[in-house]
């Protein structure tokens, strides 16, 4: 570990906190109760869409008109990739897509997941890329901020029947955040070296005399709204490790920063809604808290050689560099895959297959404890509130008091909501890895044995259930199979947390606000983040502990102990 190193995790988290209040202001001027359309644009797209700015919805048809566009999204996404041999723009003559891959690929970006079964330079057209995936990065981080303000709704209204209207949440969000930033994403990027252009493949000639087939195409715009909207999902196989998609440390740190943006602001919105904003502060610094540990965690463990590896003469003096770019080095290797699974992004720098056992872990756990650390752009937020609820009742049983959150007193069905919501985690994430590593065909194709095969296919059902995205390689997981129980995964993860997360919003809504007393628990203090930190961490641990025992624990040990399992 060098300062260097340290400054610049120290200099990112100063300028994510910097950034958080501005850019919270900004989000609450788009959602208080009571705002006319802003602009012509906006009010024209409502008549096209057909919607009644004014017409809001219960917590009901809130979902349904999210699960109604999602299954819009499905369609047109499954229709453009199994068709993109006859669609334009393919230069290079990309051929058909299965239907498993599609499936999963359709599954995978309208969840804001984006798990890539394939390598895609080399599967999808630059129509696909763009009118296809690059169109779901904004359609699926839109709605999942949607979701964080509906359920914000819940907790600062009062005696109200409806949240909002999904359509106008997403139109606002997409007209006046998601745009413009990736326009300004975008020229920064290009103006960086990334490619933004409709020609095919370049033919070059090596020093060597050899022909080689560099791929290039509209790389840059679908990387801006990549990194901002969470999504992760690359242009290229090597993500942002390609020099293409990632040329420079400064587009790295932007890139990193792009992705905490708006969950940071997010915290903020919550406090400005509901009139405090130190409740958002209190969010933001559970969240951060965790962060810092998890990076500390993952920067030491990079910082060591593999024992084994040095044993067989390898230097040690520069740590693991095993799947890293000698451009990034250590620091902002591990930085960034705090940073992506944190939140939902899953776009990478580092392989993680590489990593040490105990730098592998921190981005599972990460992911285990449901994204919760900033985040996907809104789920995140509505995730974290979902343990804010538990820590609270906790904190009642503990004092023999009804449980209260912000004057909303929290009774059985929210508590049930919370819990189904929680636990529908663990239930696909162990249940479908315990399924794929006793069946011979999953088997085949992870590419290690003993733990670290384990691992890779824990990481994977993980990724997937988290809305994640990222891969601890080494898993072939473009077969019927694992693109079919990914895909489930993946509708877990994003419908079954989501809408319980609704139906608390809902029920939040209706109740009246009760007057704070001598009894009423702070949650907007140490002792809050303190208690939510810990009802977090007691939950991952005791559901998760025992397959990651089995996976980069004991790969630890063997690795201390000279031997490979």
């Amino acid at each position: 570990m060098t300062t260097i190193g340290w400054i610049q995790i120290a200099l990112f988290s100063a300028i994510l906190i910097a950034i958080t209040r501005p850019f919270g202001a900004g989000l609450a001027t788009l959602y208080r109760d009571g705002s006319a359309p802003f602009s012509a644009v906006e009010r024209g797209t409502y008549r096209l869409l057909g919607v009644k700015p004014s017409d809001e919805q219960s917590w009901t048809r809130y979902a349904i008109a999210m699960i109604t566009f999602k299954i819009a999204c499905f369609v047109a996404l499954y229709a453009v990739q199994r068709l993109q041999t006859v669609l334009p723009l393919n230069p290079d003559g990309q051929g058909p897509i299965s239907p498993d891959l599609a499936y999963d690929t359709a599954i995978s970006f309208l969840t804001n997941t984006n798990w890539q079964s394939y390598g895609g330079e080399g599967t999808m057209s630059y129509l696909v890329q763009m009118a296809g995936l690059a169109v779901q990065n904004f359609a699926s981080a839109a709605a999942g901020i949607a979701m964080a303000v509906a359920v914000i709704r819940g907790f600062s209204r009062r005696s109200s029947k409806t949240i909002g209207n999904f359509w106008v949440d997403m139109v606002r969000i997409t007209l006046y955040v998601l745009i413009p930033i990736s326009i300004v994403l975008t020229l920064v990027f290009i103006w960086q070296g990334m490619p933004q252009t409709f020609a095919g493949h370049l033919e070059l000639t090596t020093l060597e005399g050899a022909k080689q087939s560099i791929a290039i195409g509209p790389v840059a715009s679908q990387e801006a709204i990549k990194m901002l909207g969470t999504n992760g999902g690359g242009f290229f196989n090597a993500n942002s490790a390609h020099p293409f998609e990632n040329p420079t440390a400064l587009t790295n740190f932007i890139q990193m920063l792009a992705i905490f943006s708006i969950g940071a602001a997010l915290t903020n919105l919550f406090g400005r809604l509901v009139g405090d904003e130190r409740q958002g502060w209190a969010i933001f610094a559970a969240m951060f808290l965790l962060f810092v540990a998890g990076v500390a965690v993952v920067y030491w463990s990079e910082s060591h050689a593999n024992p084994i590896l040095a044993a067989l003469g390898m230097d040690p003096s520069m740590g693991n560099m095993e799947g890293k770019e000698i451009r990034f080095g250590i620091s902002a290797s591990a930085l960034f895959a705090t940073v992506t699974t944190d939140a939902s992004c899953g776009a990478v720098n580092a392989m993680m297959d590489s990593f040490l056992p105990l730098g592998g872990l921190v981005p599972l756990i990460n992911m285990m404890l449901g994204e919760i650390i900033f985040g996907g752009v809104g789920s995140g937020l509505y995730g974290f509130l979902l343990f804010a609820i538990v820590a609270v009742f906790v904190a009642g049983l503990m004092v023999g008091r009804t449980p209260e959150y912000l004057g909303k007193k929290l009774e059985a069905r929210e508590i049930k909501m919370t819990m189904l919501a929680i636990l529908c985690l663990p239930l696909a994430i162990l249940g479908f890895t315990a399924v794929a590593v006793v069946l011979p065909g999953p088997l085949a194709a992870l590419q290690a044995a003993g733990p670290h095969g384990f691992s890779e296919a824990l990481y994977a059902y993980t990724s997937a259930t988290a809305n994640n995205g990222s891969a601890f390689a080494g898993l072939s997981a473009n077969t019927p199979f694992w693109n079919t129980t990914l895909g489930i995964a993946m509708m877990i993860g994003r419908f079954f947390v989501v809408i319980p997360a609704l139906a608390v919003a809902g029920a939040l809504a209706a109740k009246k606000t009760l007057p704070v007393s001598a009894g009423t628990f702070p949650t907007s203090g140490p002792l809050f983040v303190g208690l939510s930190i810990g009802v977090i961490l007691i939950v991952g641990g005791l559901t998760f502990f025992p397959a990651l025992a089995l996976g980069p624990i004991v790969e630890h040990f063997a690795m201390l102990a000279g031997t490979l399992l």
